[in-house]
């Protein structure tokens, strides 16, 4: 059997890591401004992590939710603590589509209501309802296309006031910071405004703070920067610091039913191991305010550069738009430098760290990064 050739890949077998910096199988070190998608969040192999994993496995790996799991719990104290949103229900499971699968079925058992509004560009799964509302046609099966999903401009609140106001939207969707449209911020004017109106209409508003999450801005969540509270939440990637796992946070307003919502491996022994050593370790190290320190500083060094267009960003999920596209210089960066940086579209890199890098990292990464320029 062979693999299912989706990905494109490069040539290079990536066998170790440690902290920023990750190893290949021929021993070459490369700097990581990836962190494998923005879900490395508190550095490779961290000792932490890795015996607080340790530990779990050696004791239990998996049951199901059938019983009582103690770890859960911990989990939901410690994020509610350390999020702004103590009193608000975790749901746990497994992958950042699965969380908004869970929440805009949550919104539309609430309320009753068929629609869902998303906005131009989003990037929000590739599940079934997820993926009728991402804006990117060709990760849309036939079966997945919905009449039901109305994807609005950006930051245009009076569409949005215009389409709410005959109150037939179960919820909107939209993420803390667009990731895959090349690291697009909501105003903040624009979501204040988005949360009046969701509240005057009856439609809940989920914030998908999947890749933009976790502390990624320099805040636990981009929106806070609006100073506004969502109804649901959903999380993923940097929760386990790369064990799958994801949740929906849940507004008390929200009523659980039995059999609503289920899953089988959402919220096992192991996924919640390392999600209680993340959030041991980016509180203990202060992860949040050191992504906002050196994303404040990189972004500030990277807008010096006359060769880049534009940069947009929060903390450490930063996107570096060019007048030409960007492939050579990546492979450049990748091969010659040993870096790794994402990119999207074929005009924009794509910087989500783990949110341990250093400034001495980040002014290394800068050294490199104009050799290419």
């Amino acid at each position: 059997m062979k693999l299912f050739d989706v990905f494109p890949l490069f040539d290079i077998n990536i066998v170790a890591g440690k902290g920023c910096y990750v190893y290949d199988d021929k021993g070459n070190e490369y700097l990581d401004l990836y962190g494998g998608h923005a879900v490395i969040s508190v550095g490779h192999g961290h000792p932490c992590y890795v015996a607080k994993l340790t530990e779990q496995l050696n004791m239990l790996g998996f049951y199901s939710n059938s019983v009582i799991n103690g770890l859960q719990r911990e989990v939901a104290q410690k994020l509610g603590e350390q999020c702004g949103y103590p009193g608000y229900y975790l749901f746990l499971v497994n992958s950042g589509a699965e969380a908004n699968e869970n929440a805009i079925k949550l919104a539309s058992f609430h309320n009753g209501r068929k629609k869902v509004m998303a906005f131009k560009k989003a990037f929000h799964g590739r599940t079934s309802v997820a993926v009728a509302t991402t804006d990117v046609p060709a990760y849309s099966a036939p079966v997945n296309q919905s009449d039901n999903v109305v994807f609005a401009p950006f930051n245009d609140i009076e569409f949005v006031k215009k389409e709410l106001a005959a109150k037939e939207y179960c919820s909107v969707i939209i993420e803390g910071i667009q990731g895959v449209a090349g690291i697009r911020i909501p105003d903040d004017d624009f979501l204040r405004e988005l949360r009046d109106v969701c509240t005057e209409t009856g439609t809940i508003l989920i914030l998908d703070e999947i890749q933009s999450g976790y502390g990624r801005s320099g805040k636990f969540f981009a929106h806070q920067y609006a100073g506004i509270e969502a109804d649901l939440i959903t999380v993923a990637k940097g929760i386990g610091n790369g064990f799958p796992m994801s949740g929906v946070l849940i507004n008390p307003m929200f009523k659980a039913v039995y059999g609503q919502l289920g899953t089988t491996f959402g919220g096992n022994h192991l996924a919640c191991a390392a999600a209680i050593a993340v959030l041991d370790i980016m509180k203990e190290e202060k992860l949040v305010e050191n992504a906002c320190n050196v994303g404040e500083f990189l972004i500030r060094e990277l807008r010096m550069f006359p060769q880049i267009k534009e940069v947009r960003g929060r903390g450490l999920i930063i996107g570096m738009e060019f007048d030409e596209p960007v492939k050579e210089k990546r492979l450049k960066l990748l091969f010659e430098e040993k870096v790794f940086t994402g990119a999207t579209g074929t005009h924009i890199f794509r910087l989500l760290p783990p949110l341990c890098l250093t400034m001495e990292q980040a002014a290394d990464f800068l050294e490199r990064f104009k050799k290419v320029l």
